[in-house]
């Protein structure tokens, strides 16, 4: 009996020997056999399949039938062994990656009406080429001469708003890397975007804030005041702003409660001084049928927030106060927090920085912190002088 069982077992060690070979064999053909896992998920199994080939770049793709997944394999190796593949940059348009990065993302990200405006841009440039054809230089070109163009309105594309536009093409890209593995690697990666060097810090000065209130307090508009005493006090963004619901508000604690801000983090902004007293009286006449803290006029059709871009401009306007947007609200609240001598770490944390590099943009603008903070290290260090 013992001997039939250590019989048994040479024969397994030997079936294990052989097949160990013949992998090693097929591998040194480059004819590595496709590798098919299961896996479960919320929606279903998936059968996911990965091929490697020496000389081709590796192939994969999902299959909810294992019969599906085992076919797909076998006619790619097929065709790799005859020499009639094409790796799935030149099989699949840039055209295509936007459809698929469109059907997962639309409605994901918070600020998608952009992204997509930025993408159409794209499609019109690159839809019809294949994946494999948008290289580093291609992209670096098409850079340089959409900052060579002018806007809708006639005035220069900023590099700001390119480096925008860059980046949905870096997120689409992506998607086709990691989900889709349509691309071995993003070549937007190694495209150059424009520098910073122009990087815009406009503030108001203490006149100017004095003149644009005033203009505000006299609008027509009665949102206006409100939204933009929110913006200064807050250093919330524009979308964030207008995007307010009234769930979002504690009163008592005096915090507004952003769940899903633009870099994906959630943050709570402070609620004081006259934008706090304004929502208070504001809450108390709220409409019924919509929780957003500023509704859309009844002539609005798609936008779910009110639209205080006419009010604006015609208050700008009357406050004669030149070269500022909304935004630049948001740069003020920063800038005073600074002046103020409110450390950049705790100005980075309202402003929802991940980087502490974008909040040393208004680093100069305290000066006096510099010396101060050099007294307290001598002090402290027991060189303090007399002075």
């Amino acid at each position: 009996m013992l001997h039939r069982i250590a019989y048994a077992e040479l024969l397994f060690i030997r079936d294990c020997c052989m097949l160990c070979l013949l992998i090693q064999h097929y591998r040194a053909k480059g004819e590595n056999m496709a590798t098919i896992r299961k896996r479960e998920s919320p929606g279903g199994t998936v059968y996911q399949v990965q091929i490697r080939m020496r000389g081709f770049s590796p192939e994969s793709a999902s299959f909810e039938r294992l019969t599906d997944a085992r076919a797909w394999a076998a006619k790619i190796e097929s065709d790799m062994k005859a020499g009639r593949h094409f790796g799935a940059s030149k099989r699949h348009t840039f055209g295509e990656l936007i459809t698929r990065y469109t059907k997962h993302q639309a409605g994901k990200l918070k600020s998608w009406g952009d992204t997509e405006r930025h993408l159409k841009l794209w499609l019109d440039l690159l839809g019809d080429c294949f994946l494999g054809e948008i290289t580093p230089q291609r992209i670096n070109e098409l850079r340089d001469k959409m900052l060579s163009e002018t806007t809708a309105r006639g005035t220069p594309r900023k590099p700001a708003t390119v480096r925008r536009i860059m980046a949905a093409l870096s997120s689409c890209l992506g998607y086709g890397v990691t989900e889709l593995q349509w691309l071995e690697r993003n070549p937007s990666e190694k495209a150059g975007t424009p520098g910073n060097a122009d990087s815009r810090v406009r503030f108001l000065s203490d006149e100017e804030m004095e003149r644009l209130l005033l203009a505000c307090r006299k609008s027509s508009n009665r949102d206006l005041y409100t939204a933009v005493a929110l913006s200064l006090t807050t250093g919330g963004r524009k979308a964030e702003i207008m995007g307010l619901r009234w769930q979002q508000i504690d009163f008592k604690r005096r915090l507004i409660t952003l769940g899903e801000t633009k870099n994906g983090d959630a943050r709570a902004l402070p609620l004081s001084g006259e934008a706090f007293e304004l929502l208070e009286a504001r809450a108390k006449v709220r409409q019924l049928h919509d929780d957003h803290v500023f509704p859309p006029t009844r002539a609005a059709k798609k936008s779910d927030h009110l639209d205080l871009r006419t009010p604006w401009e015609t208050v700008l306007k009357a406050a004669g106060i030149d070269d500022f947007h909304w935004h630049d609200l948001r740069h003020t609240a920063a800038s005073y927090l600074v002046m103020s001598g409110v450390d950049l770490v705790s100005v980075a944390r309202i402003l929802g920085h991940r980087q502490l590099q974008m909040t040393l943009r208004y680093s100069h603008l305290a000066p006096g912190k510099i010396v101060e903070h050099g007294d307290m290290l001598a002090e402290r260090l027991g060189l303090g002088g007399k002075q």
